[in-house]
């Protein structure tokens, strides 16, 4: 699976996040949280779901299941002028990634084994030190083989 190679402008998003590790991953909880209350953002820019990850430098080349990282449930905005309580804003900056457009079930790792073993040493670029997200579109169905979602990794030339 070749990705393609996209240059994202500056993202305003508004959501909830929680700090978690792969030992102990509470996505679950987290969308739990954020999906009752979606309603009350009013200036989504559409209506796809973004799942964001902010991990610390080095946090893939010294893996230890146990490391934080924060994970966000969120929504892409227009602005920051009505953010509802007890969610937060957060700009994603612009830069280089990797688009993965990947079919399968959201409980598979085999996708992330492929790109971080396989595909990025093999390729011309170097994991940047920026958000990784997904895009959760219209064809995303959480813990379905038929799901569809676009999976944006930062990367910048070698």
């Amino acid at each position: 699976m070749e990705p393609r190679i996209e240059n994202s402008g500056e993202k305003k998003i508004v959501g909830k996040r929680l700090v978690m590790s792969f030992a102990d991953y509470r996505v679950s909880e987290l969308w739990r949280s954020f999906m009752p209350r979606l309603g009350e953002i009013t200036n989504r820019t559409s209506d796809d779901m973004i799942s964001m990850a902010i991990y610390e430098p080095g946090h893939f080349a010294r893996f230890d299941p146990m490391r934080g990282f924060e994970k966000w449930a969120a929504v892409e905005v227009s602005d920051f002028l009505e953010i509802p309580d007890g969610m937060e804003s957060f700009e994603l900056p612009a830069g280089l990634y990797a688009v993965f457009d990947y079919k399968g079930s959201n409980t598979d790792n085999a996708i992330y084994q492929y790109i971080f073993g396989t595909w990025l040493p093999g390729s011309e670029y170097l994991l940047d030190v920026r958000p990784h997200f997904e895009i959760l579109g219209g064809k995303y169905k959480n813990n379905d083989p038929n799901s569809e979602e676009q999976i944006w990794v930062p990367v910048k030339l070698k």
